[in-house]
């Protein structure tokens, strides 16, 4: 059998972020090595807060959490409760964790875990790129230690979904991400940064009816459908934990898309670039050189992509282009369901 893919996990936990971690949780191809948490959708502590929470209701203690930055590189930094919930989860109220955090910060996690295990980590990020350039800042050669790295972030062909032009996690914090890929500009061309940007995961929709079929397949009970006009004080009472507590987070993101007009789905952003931190081959790319504006009166946080070696660079990355989403989504039910059938919620076992 061919090993698991061990990864390095960097995150602003986040409803689709959190929605990423179960299901790479729920891989068996996948060993998760450590959780970095940085400051974006929510601050930097509640991540880490919320990182910690979703892996102890999940049976994973043993997996590191590392706290990063507290904000961006050069700027103030800026949070986005209004699409993700006070806490980052949506109505999601997660039991608190009493474990330790890492006694190491998220760029010496980096900068350790790729020293230990050259060639053999692949690295996800589903957040601004901070802790990466820090890391990067202090071991330049860290690039070329790792096997790959897949980053959910920007915006080529497609507008942006927090300026006209620019994607939320490039946006917070566009110096890091600048400099993360003139960084990995140095590595052979075979591996160059996988960017999983809007072109592709805007069209990846999740809607009430999978959650519907997750809980069928969980075997959880009631079984609900969540409705555009459900009261807002509406909440899941379903019997598996898992579901219970991921319906209530998706719930905050499918009434955030419908109040801006985009119907009421929610976008899986982050657990797509997790499905392709593990198996690129269900997407297609295109090979550009990607630059970064961070002078931009109305254009900072764009991300510019060379397609024709206009700038006389080789190309930096491989950007996704195209996928079969309703197969991605089919995964992901299939997935969290099995998962969610063999967690034991932390207050039923007897391991303590």
């Amino acid at each position: 059998m061919t090993p698991p893919t061990r990864l390095i996990v960097d995150v602003d936990t986040g409803i689709d972020d959190s929605v990423a971690l179960l299901y790479l949780l729920a891989r068996e191809d996948a060993d998760i090595v450590a959780v970095l948490s940085t400051a974006g959708n929510v601050p930097t502590a509640q991540v880490a807060a919320n990182n910690l929470a979703w892996l102890d209701l999940c049976g994973r203690p043993d997996i590191e959490v590392a706290v990063g930055a507290d904000g961006p590189l050069k700027i103030p930094l800026r949070t986005t409760e209004d699409t993700h919930g006070p806490q980052g989860i949506g109505y999601a109220v997660l039991p608190p964790s009493t474990r330790a955090l890492s006694e190491r910060s998220a760029a010496q996690a980096w900068i350790e875990l790729t020293r230990e295990n050259p060639g053999e980590l692949v690295a996800l990020v589903t957040g601004p790129l901070t802790n990466l350039a820090l890391a990067i800042r202090a071991d330049p050669e860290l690039p070329q230690r790792l096997r790959r790295l897949v980053v959910m972030g920007g915006a080529f062909q497609h507008p942006g979904n927090t300026t006209p032009v620019a994607e939320w996690n490039i946006s917070v914090d566009p110096e890091a991400a600048a400099e993360v890929f003139a960084a990995f500009s140095s590595v052979p061309e075979d591996r160059a940064p996988i960017v999983c940007g809007l072109d592709v995961t805007e069209r990846i929709e999740l809607r009430p009816d999978h959650l519907r079929r997750l809980a069928e397949l969980a075997d959880s009970t009631p079984v609900e459908l969540i409705g555009s006009d459900d009261a807002p004080d509406a909440r899941s009472t379903t019997s598996n934990p898992i579901v219970r507590h991921l319906s209530d987070a998706v719930r905050f993101y499918f009434q955030f898309h419908r109040d801006h007009g985009q119907g009421f789905i929610a976008h899986m952003h982050d657990p797509f670039a997790a499905a392709v931190a593990l198996d690129p081959t269900i997407a297609r790319y295109r090979a550009a050189t990607v630059d970064v504006e961070t002078e931009g009166r109305i254009t900072r946080g764009q991300t510019v992509a060379d397609w024709h070696g206009l700038w006389g660079r080789s190309p930096n990355a491989a950007i996704t282009w195209e996928t079969d989403a309703d197969a991605f989504l089919d995964d992901l039910i299939l997935r969290l369901a099995a998962f969610a059938r063999t967690v034991t919620p932390p207050g039923n076992r007897t391991d303590r």
